[in-house]
């Protein structure tokens, strides 16, 4: 059985980016997308959605083509109960209730992995045990959150 992972808005958005500052990420994220990504179960929400639908941004279309192709999981009342617990103990601030959102969806759907490029409010280690802390609260497992860097094979190579 494939693990899941759970995109937030940065990955599809990253693909298809072009700016120069930021280069780096995409290229890794391009990466991982061609060789990694036919090995996971590959899930997005409305949120991931709604959130690259907002705003007028180059190739805004082609991102939106994308991610309708993807699998989205469905929304629950359950979803926005975790998000409110997550919000209520400083997990986000009250402005980015979004990654508070993805955080609930990957719990939720108990989705092994969270790919994300936000490392300030998600794949931040300073932040991961508190998360895990209030997902314990909850009986809920935490998923592994992480950057498109730390979601490659593992390859053996062998001394020759």
């Amino acid at each position: 059985m494939s693990k899941s992972v759970y995109l937030d808005a940065t990955i599809p958005s990253y693909l298809f980016d072009e700016r120069e500052n930021i280069r780096e990420y995409i290229t890794v994220t391009k990466k991982w997308w061609e060789s990694e990504s036919c090995h996971f179960d590959i899930y997005v929400s409305e949120e991931t959605i709604a959130e690259l639908s907002q705003g007028d941004f180059p190739r805004q279309a082609e991102i939106l083509a994308f991610v309708s192709q993807l699998q989205v999981l469905p929304p629950d009342g359950r979803i926005l109960d975790i998000t409110r617990v997550y919000l209520d103990n400083y997990l986000m601030p009250q402005v980015f209730k979004g990654e508070a959102l993805h955080l609930a969806y990957a719990t939720f759907y108990k989705c092994d992995f969270l790919l994300t490029w936000n490392c300030n409010h998600l794949a931040n280690a300073n932040k991961r045990q508190h998360i895990r802390i209030i997902n314990a609260r909850l009986n809920l497992a935490t998923p592994e959150i992480v950057t498109p860097l730390e979601l490659f094979t593992e390859i053996n190579h062998v001394d020759e």
